[in-house]
């Protein structure tokens, strides 16, 4: 305890049945909030596996049936449990095979992405199976990953494209400022003497002054 005053620190019990006791001199504070912390980190890389219930009845048509299967399919491809559940209603209960069969057609439907992991059974007024996927859906990472070598090659020859292009367009307003300035100024030059005498000639001509008597 003294050592710990000193230190500013706490003295925390590590193992209290051992003889002597086991403990530790530490921030006991920084201690708990790091331990969260990796807990937090940890759950959320985990991901849970969970369980989704799709319902059916003895007198569900074909096609209601072939909707539940696209429900269940696209489910299990996201890597989950999927629950196929014949639900039973008054005198239903007591021709279990009308139901039985409806589950089969569902199971039939899904094929051989799914595995059964829980084979059918009644639970009180339900007849239940636990489908399981076969094959989890590839990572986006890995499909990238996968992708041949050339389209590399192609994406870097876009991007130089892009690239010049744009330093193209960036030139275009340059050059039009430029033959602009040019222009004016070829207005404001004065005129060669050519066009000078040219001038002269194109003037009225002025009329001589009578001679003064």
């Amino acid at each position: 305890m003294t050592r710990a005053r000193e230190a500013g620190l706490d003295l925390v019990e590590v193992d209290a049945n051992s003889q002597p006791p086991v403990c530790r001199i530490l921030d006991y504070g920084k201690f708990k909030y790091e331990q969260a912390k990796r807990e937090r980190d940890a759950r959320k890389h985990q991901r849970g596996t969970m369980i989704h219930e799709v319902r059916l009845r003895p007198r569900t048509g074909q096609h209601d049936i072939d909707l539940k299967v696209r429900i269940a399919t696209r489910l299990l491809s996201s890597g989950d449990k999927v629950k196929l559940s014949v639900m039973f209603r008054g005198r239903e209960i007591s021709h279990p095979e009308v139901g039985r069969e409806v589950l089969d057609k569902a199971i039939k439907g899904l094929g051989d992405t799914v595995a059964i992991e829980k084979p059918p059974g009644m639970e009180g007024r339900f007849l239940t199976v636990i489908l399981t996927p076969t094959a989890k859906k590839p990572a986006a990472k890995d499909e990238a990953g996968t992708k041949p070598a050339g389209n590399g090659k192609k994406t870097a020859a876009k991007a130089r494209k892009a690239v010049e292009t744009k330093v193209e367009a960036e030139a275009e307003p340059a050059k039009a400022e430029t033959k602009a300035e040019a222009k004016v100024e070829a207005k404001a030059a004065p005129a060669k003497d050519g066009d000078a005498d040219a001038a002269k000639k194109a003037e009225p001509a002025t009329p001589a002054k009578k001679d003064e008597a």
